[in-house]
Order: structure tokens, then sequence, then C-alpha cells
């Protein structure tokens, strides 16, 4: 079930799989200068999905992002002012490689091709 942006409890250990939904596995993440960029996937469905949890300034809007790009389709990018988190961005991705990424105001980051599945 996904949680509500607002509200979220701060350092949740489970935040991202919980923002992505039933199914979801990290495997991948980017730990940056105040946040945590997360790739998920899910085998049932064949989607992965990207949070950027925030690591400082946790409960104050910030510009946060989410960034997904799958091989062959339009970039999908949740980026605004948010306290806790953004995204999820999800797509179905059997087969394809991903561009993924996001962050902060402190730091941003995007991956280069990859999790070719």
């Amino acid at each position: 079930m996904t949680r509500p942006r607002e509200g979220v409890e701060p350092g949740t250990p489970w935040l991202h799989s919980a923002v992505c939904g039933s199914g979801y596995s990290v495997v991948d993440h980017k730990a940056l200068t105040g946040s945590t960029v997360y790739l998920l996937w899910n085998s049932s469905s064949g989607r992965n999905c990207v949070v950027t949890v925030k690591t400082t300034s946790v409960g104050t809007k910030t510009r946060t992002g989410a960034y997904l790009y799958v091989q062959g389709s339009s970039p999908i990018d949740d980026t605004d002012s948010y306290a806790y988190y953004a995204g999820p961005v999800s797509a179905p991705a059997v087969g394809k490689c991903v561009q993924w990424g996001g962050g902060t105001n402190n730091q941003w980051w995007y991956s280069g091709w990859s999790h070719c599945s």
C-alpha cells in the first residue's frame, strides 16, 4: 500500500518498498548528500520503480526528484517540493535497460544504461 507523501514516519526502513507497492524489491541504490535514490524491481509485473528518500531536511519541503527512463520509452520524472520523498515513478522494463536517478537540492545523480533485464 502506498503511504501518503506527508505524514510518512522519517527514517522508516521500509519506506521505499511501501511507496512502490507490494512485490517490489530493492535491486540498487545510490546514497547522495541529502537523499538516497532506490531502484526497485517487481518480477511478477516486470516493472521497475524509483523512489528518492530524503535524509536531510526531512519534514521540510525542498526540491526532491525521482527519475526513470526505460529504453525505448519516454523518461518519467517526479520532481517537486516534497517533505519526505519523491516518486514513485514506475514503468514496465522486461528485456530493457534503464537509466534511473534523482536527488535533492543538495545533490543529484543519474545512472547510465544499466540493469538490462
